[in-house]
């Protein structure tokens, strides 16, 4: 299961707030979102890359990249995510993960080795089950935010708005519910069609979720508001 490596995008500028990073994409995740737009991650296969020339391939970017980005897929299905995450800080990158927090143990062990962690909320609480794709996810999530924001580590938590799947009622709901519990930084992400979906929402559709009423209260609940 360790070190699954499908792949690496070698510069990103919207991926890691504030900085120049390269994002490393992992195979397998536990979920099974219906608007997931990375589904040939989902399973675990062979590894399409090592982690061996992928870090060698990052030792040449030092110069150039302020950090390093691991996505998926779940990076945090990695067993010695840990280890790469030290390789990366030892080379004196700054790292970050995006994770859909159903590891929260495994995210309190990285935690130190970490400088930002962008946190994906699927939908309300209540729409968990339908929106991950599977059972009893919900408690987890909830202790990775738990960790994260006891930690005083940065981070954000982000939405994705498929029309199909998600209201904007439902995001307002899950806005006011992070406010809440303390979450600063919130980010909604236009849906992103892929060559699986067979029935994917309209051009108009996906605009249009984000000129609703219902994102007028949430700019009040976060006046530095993302949305991309």
């Amino acid at each position: 299961m360790a070190r699954t490596v499908a792949g690496v995008v070698p510069f990103t500028s919207i991926d890691f707030p504030e900085c120049l990073a390269a994002v490393v994409f992992f195979q397998g995740c536990p979920l099974r979102c219906p608007f997931c737009h990375n589904p040939n991650l989902q399973p675990l296969t062979e590894s399409l890359e090592t982690w061996e020339s992928t870090l060698t391939f990052l030792k040449t970017r030092k110069k150039r990249l302020d950090g390093v980005v691991f996505s998926g897929g779940e990076p945090l299905m990695q067993l010695d995510i840990a280890q790469m995450l030290k390789q990366l800080k030892d080379l004196g990158f700054k790292t970050a993960v995006h994770t859909s927090g159903v590891y929260p143990d495994r995210l309190r062990e990285i935690l130190p080795l970490l400088d930002w962690v962008g946190l994906d909320i699927k939908g309300p609480w209540d729409k968990y089950d339908i929106l991950s794709g599977r059972k009893k996810m919900v408690e987890k999530v909830q202790e990775s935010l738990k960790i994260l924001i006891e930690s005083g580590l940065d981070f954000e938590c982000r939405t994705t708005c498929d029309p199909k799947h998600l209201t904007p009622t439902d995001t307002l709901q899950i806005a006011q519910d992070l406010k809440g519990l303390g979450v600063k930084t919130y980010a909604l992400q236009k849906y992103n069609t892929f060559p699986e979906d067979k029935n994917p929402p309209s051009v108009v559709e996906i605009e249009s979720f984000f000129t609703h009423e219902a994102l007028k209260p949430i700019q009040k609940l976060y006046p530095n508001l993302i949305l991309r």
